[in-house]
C-alpha cells in the first residue's frame, strides 16, 4: 500500500501554483547561461581576454535590465537577489543621510527584510513610522504626506505586495516625494515585468529587483540607484559594481536575469496570466465563505490571488491540495512555516481565524488553463471536507 501511495504522488504532474515564491527557471534563461560555467567563465574583472568577455556579457546584461524601468545603464547594480537589494537601499540611504535626518517612512506590509531593516535602524537610533492601510492594502497618500517631518529622508513602500497583490500608486507617491526632497525607494520585485514600472515617471530614487520570480535562477538581484543619490555601501571588498556592492559578480546568474527580464516584458504574458487569474477569482468565490484579499482588476498583480476560507486553516487547504499535486502557500514563503497569523493580513483588518484560513494562488505565464480547471475541480471538495470536521462549525 505504502509503494503505491508513493507511487501515485511521485507520478502525478506537479501544478504549480506557488509563483510567488519563486518560478521555474525558463529553458532559455538556462541556454543563455550555459556558456558562462563553461565556456566563458572569466572574471569581469580581469583584463584578459576571457575577463572583458564577461564584462562585455555583464554591462550588456545590465543595459537590458536598466531598459526594462527606464533606467541608465550606470544606475543599476547587481547584488545576490532582493533581501540584500533592500538592506543595501535602507540602510545605506540611512547612514549616509544621517547627518540631514533620521527619520524613516514605510509600511505594516512590507517584506520581512525591509521591516527587518528598519526595526534594526530603530535599535541604532533612527525613528521609524509605519503607515497603516485599508482593507484592500492601500496606504493613505494624505497620511503619508503627513508623517513626513523635517527629518525625513526615505519613504520606502512596496510595489506589488507578495502576499495580497495589491499595487501601490507609485506615481502618486514619487509626486509627494519629490514636493518634499525624500528619497523614494521601493521594493519591485514581485511587480517587475508584472504591471508598469517607470524610474523617471514615479520619480524613483531607489528601485530592488530580482531574477527568481520572472523565471530566472535565484541568488541574483539588482539595485537601482538614480544618479546623484547618496548612498553608503555595507559591504566592502575589491570596489565591484562602481564601489556600491563589492564582491565578484555572478555573470552567470546575471546574464539569465537579464535573458529572464527580455522574456518576461511580453505584454502577452501580462495579459495570460490576468485571464488566468480572474477566473480562479470568479469560480472561488463562488464557494460559500470565500472572500478575496487584497485589491482588483489593474490595481492587483496579474498572477496573484488570495482568499481566506471561513471555518477551515489554510494549512490544511495547502496540505490536501499538495496531495492533489497542486503546490500552493498560505502567505510569503519567506514566514509561512510560522503558525503566526500573517501580518500582512491582519493589517488589512482580518482576525486572526480569517488570516488562518487564507490561501495564496499565485501564476506564472507557464500556467495552463488546464491546470486552473484542476484547481477548481478539486478545491471546493477539499473545503467542504475540512469544512465537517472544522471546530468552527459549518458556513
Amino acid at each position: 500500500m505504502v509503494k503505491k501511495w508513493l507511487s501515485e504522488v511521485f507520478n502525478q504532474k506537479i501544478i504549480y501554483l506557488d509563483n510567488g515564491a519563486t518560478t521555474r527557471v525558463d529553458e532559455e534563461v538556462v541556454k543563455a547561461m550555459l556558456p558562462y560555467f563553461s565556456k566563458e567563465y572569466g572574471n569581469a574583472s580581469s583584463t584578459h581576454a576571457l575577463g572583458r568577455e564577461a564584462k562585455n556579457a555583464l554591462e550588456n546584461s545590465r543595459k537590458i535590465i536598466a531598459n526594462s524601468i527606464n533606467a541608465s545603464r550606470e544606475e543599476i547594480f547587481f547584488t545576490s537577489g532582493g533581501t540584500e537589494s533592500n538592506n543595501l537601499a535602507i540602510k545605506g540611504i540611512a547612514f549616509a543621510n544621517k547627518q540631514r535626518g533620521n527619520h524613516i517612512i514605510t509600511t505594516k506590509i512590507e517584506h520581512k527584510c525591509v521591516l527587518n531593516a528598519c526595526k534594526w535602524l530603530e535599535e541604532n537610533g533612527f525613528k521609524i513610522t509605519y503607515l497603516n492601510v485599508d482593507s484592500k492594502g492601500f496606504i493613505d497618500l494624505k497620511e503619508l504626506e503627513k508623517s513626513i517631518t523635517e527629518k525625513t529622508i526615505l519613504i520606502s513602500v512596496i510595489h506589488g505586495n507578495n502576499e495580497i497583490g495589491t499595487i501601490q500608486d507609485l506615481e502618486s507617491i514619487g509626486k509627494i516625494c519629490a514636493r518634499h526632497e525624500v528619497y523614494f525607494h521601493t521594493d519591485a520585485c514581485q511587480s517587475h515585468t508584472k504591471t508598469e514600472l517607470d524610474a523617471k515617471k514615479f520619480n524613483l530614487s531607489l528601485v530592488t529587483l530580482n531574477s527568481h520570480k520572472i523565471h530566472g535562477p535565484k541568488g541574483v538581484g539588482a539595485l537601482y540607484i538614480r544618479k546623484g543619490v547618496n548612498i553608503l555601501p555595507w559591504q566592502h571588498g575589491g570596489g565591484q559594481e562602481s564601489g556600491i556592492r563589492s564582491g565578484t559578480e555572478n555573470v552567470a546568474g546575471i546574464v539569465g536575469f537579464a535573458k529572464a527580464v527580455q522574456l518576461a516584458n511580453d505584454k502577452k504574458h501580462r495579459k495570460h496570466m490576468e485571464k488566468l487569474r480572474d477566473k480562479l477569482i470568479e469560480n472561488i468565490l463562488k464557494i460559500s465563505g470565500v472572500k478575496l484579499n487584497g485589491a482588483s482588476g489593474n490595481r492587483r498583480l496579474c498572477n496573484n490571488a488570495n482568499f481566506s476560507f471561513k471555518g477551515v486553516e489554510g494549512e490544511a487547504i495547502g496540505g490536501y491540495l499538495d496531495q492533489k499535486g497542486i503546490c500552493s502557500s498560505t502567505g510569503s514563503a519567506c514566514s509561512e512555516r510560522n503558525l503566526a497569523p500573517s501580518y500582512v493580513l491582519t493589517a488589512i483588518g482580518l482576525t486572526h481565524q480569517e488570516a488562518n484560513g487564507s490561501l495564496r494562488l499565485t501564476l506564472s505565464r507557464f500556467t495552463t488553463d488546464e491546470e486552473i480547471e484542476y484547481a477548481l475541480k478539486v478545491l471546493p471538495g477539499i473545503i467542504s471536507k475540512l469544512r465537517l470536521i472544522s471546530p468552527f462549525g459549518a458556513v
